[in-house]
């Protein structure tokens, strides 16, 4: 089967759906932000404030591959995960690569007030849609399957469940 690894934009619920879908298959949920924060011994939006947003790609990039060996399992990824072609070359060699797919309205709405989330920082609905469009043809490409990312948590567990039975 090989992992199950969630991209998408920040607020699509990733880490939301991961978990509740690693529970629901009795599989390992893994989570590159929280791997991420865990070696940097401080929350992602610290790394940003002092190192910068190369030095968490490269610690981003770091957990993706340390990820994905491990046993099969279920990841959340950071938004911009699929910036780095061997990210997406690593997530695809070692599993399924699953875009929850969620409008822009939505995800502005979701993100507005996160102090937790440095990209979006200062004018999250202007960032937001200019991230969105950034990376649309990036998510698209990484994709192995496309989900609609909106509804309850139970809801989209099923759409990803139903999706990745198919394969």
């Amino acid at each position: 089967m090989g992992h199950v690894w969630l991209i998408g934009m920040m607020g699509t619920g990733k880490t939301s759906v991961g978990r509740a879908l690693a529970g629901r298959l009795a599989l390992p949920f893994y989570d590159t932000d929280a791997t991420v924060a865990a070696n940097a011994g401080m929350p992602i939006v610290e790394i940003f404030e002092h190192s910068g947003e190369p030095l968490f790609r490269d610690m981003e990039r770091r957990a993706v591959r340390a990820i994905a060996p491990q046993d099969d399992g279920v990841v959340s990824t950071g938004g911009g995960v699929v910036l780095d072609p061997l990210n997406v070359e690593l997530m695809r060699g070692s599993g399924t690569t699953v875009l929850l797919d969620v409008a822009v309205d939505l995800l502005v709405a979701r993100v507005a007030d996160a102090a937790d989330r440095p990209m979006v920082s200062g004018d999250p609905e202007r960032l937001v849609r200019e991230i969105a469009s950034a990376r649309a043809e990036s998510y698209r490409r990484a994709a192995d399957i496309v989900v609609d990312g909106v509804g309850s948590v139970e809801e989209v567990v099923d759409r990803v469940e139903a999706a990745c039975n198919v394969l």
